[in-house]
């Protein structure tokens, strides 16, 4: 049964556009507010809300003291588990198994927003699980991008999508593999960077791939031409033309925590980025190979953008049975291994995913190494052979690092580059561990057996050391949509199950979170 206002929009635009649908999205309601209070719970527990006081654990479960004197109760919150399950939360002695109405209820700074956003969440992810399980045509090298549904395993918001309609999720959501119709914009005096395709040209004008969402809702008063077909991949405005090329273009709207426009300073720095860090993992021995941004074009505005980008695929070998798989798909690729061979598969992902991140990382260039951004060369036993890595905006570049290792700074600037080895640790830890590696090993316990054995033979850096022994970064996701001020990350530290934690306490503390 719908409850929400989001629950009962979504409803009836189904009702109108896909009536065959409506029975099988209400009945994966109930569990799409579960598993979007879970991931509000893991927030609630381990993020430096400052409406929090204090934090107990006991035998029964985790009790948070308002500052208003309230207190909030729930079950253990394991801050890399994501197989748990939380069905419902007590404020005051009133349950609720709703993440909206359980913000709406807490009464907190920005909670209304947030609360609606969650809302939202919970009817896309009914919806998209509603496609779970289709039927995919093997050999494409988008169909792994498709195949997930749950979107970021510990974002509260992993499914929203406003402005969105179910309509608009049904033409163009990944998990629902359509064929979107990309439109062209012809602008005159582009920026542009890189070598611009002949095909994409008019004359003097550069015909910038457009999002149909984009030209609805952002661009609906520019004149659009017909543009190739294309297949979405698991960041939705990222498509694949079936040409060795994927698109990333503009989408003025906010998809989990942020606005996926294209900015100028993207337009401008997409290309030697790319240059830079392809010709550094160079260095790597082939374990790690570079999605080339092949070039971008702007229109002066960062809702009129695009970044043409090769495809990973180019880098496996189809004919020795080789795929290129996003490591948030890993789990379902592995899923009917036996529990040692899936052990040995994450463990041997993660030995090569670690040694390439870190000592990358330690020659100057902090990969923000998610399960999306990140993606495993696999044989067909699901080995990982090599890496490539995508998505070259928001990485960081240490010019003192690479100084000390005699490689000359990129030709870049602006917050490309940053020497902060905080700041360069939190980029790569809060990705590769808390964005790959801790849901592919599935909770605290497996996440420690697969780091201390994954680490075992890794060559001495300060970077591991680090990764041994201190708490781990994580963003505090949920307070960065709480703050309205924060104009960027927000992090908290997790627990580390490397490390010793005797005498340490793993709730963080009241207070704003570390810019």
């Amino acid at each position: 049964m719908c409850r929400t206002v989001a629950e009962r929009t979504l409803a009836a635009e189904l009702d109108a556009v896909r009536p065959g649908l409506t029975a099988a999205y209400t009945a994966e309601l109930a569990g799409a507010r579960a598993a979007v209070l879970t991931r509000l719970w893991r927030g609630l527990v381990h993020e430096p809300l400052p409406w929090i006081a204090t934090r107990t654990a006991g035998r029964e479960g985790v009790t948070l003291r308002l500052t208003d004197g309230r207190s909030l109760r729930g079950p253990r919150a394991d801050p890399w588990a994501t197989a748990a399950s939380v069905s419902g939360l007590e404020l005051d002695g009133v349950r609720y198994d709703h993440p909206a109405e359980l913000t709406t209820a807490l009464a907190v700074p920005s909670g209304g927003r947030l609360a609606a956003e969650l809302d939202h969440s919970v009817a896309s992810l009914a919806l998209s699980r509603t496609a779970s399980g289709r039927a995919v045509r093997p050999g494409r090298p988008w169909e792994w991008e498709q195949g997930e549904t749950d979107g970021h395993p510990y974002h509260p918001g992993c499914r929203s999508r406003p402005g969105f309609s179910a309509a608009e999720q049904l033409a163009y959501a990944p998990e629902h593999r359509p064929v979107v119709a990309l439109r062209l914009a012809a602008v005159e005096g582009a920026a542009v960077s890189g070598e611009w395709p002949r095909e994409l040209r008019d004359g003097p004008s550069v015909l910038i791939p457009v999002h149909p969402w984009q030209a609805t809702h952002v661009l609906s008063g520019h004149a659009l031409r017909p543009g190739p077909d294309a297949h979405p991949l698991l960041s939705l405005r990222t498509l694949d033309t079936g040409d060795g090329i994927h698109v990333k273009t503009s989408l003025t709207t906010q998809l989990t925590s942020t606005v996926r426009d294209i900015s100028a300073y993207t337009v401008t720095h997409a290309v030697a980025t790319s240059v830079f860090v392809e010709g550094l993992a160079r260095r790597l021995d082939g374990r790690l190979h570079i999605a080339r941004n092949l070039a971008a074009a702007g229109a002066g505005t960062a809702d009129l953008a695009v970044l043409l980008r090769e495809s990973p695929s180019v880098h496996a070998d189809p004919a020795a049975g080789e795929r290129v798989v996003p490591v948030a798909a890993l789990p379902a690729l592995l899923a009917s291994h036996a529990p040692a061979e899936r052990l040995d598969r994450v463990v041997g992902f993660a030995r090569l995913a670690l040694g390439v991140c870190l000592e990358l990382l330690d020659l100057g260039v902090a990969l923000e190494a998610h399960g999306q951004n990140l993606l495993a060369v696999v044989d067909a036993e699901g080995r990982t052979r090599r890496l490539v890595y995508r998505d070259l905006a928001d990485i960081r570049v240490s010019p003192v690092r690479l100084a000390r290792h005699g490689i000359p700074a990129p030709p870049v600037e602006g917050r490309l580059l940053n020497d902060d080895p905080e700041v360069l640790r939190r980029k790569v830890l809060g990705s590769l561990v808390t964005g790959a590696l801790g849901p592919l090993a599935g909770d605290a316990q497996g996440l420690g057996a697969v780091l201390e054995t994954a680490t075992a033979e890794l060559g001495p850096t300060p970077d591991l050391h680090a990764l041994r022994t201190e708490p781990l970064p994580a963003k505090a996701l949920t307070l960065m949509r709480l703050d309205p001020t924060a104009g960027g990350d927000l992090w908290t530290a997790l627990p580390n199950p490397l490390a010793r934690q005797e005498g340490r306490s793993t709730w963080p503390a009241a207070g704003r979170a570390m810019p």
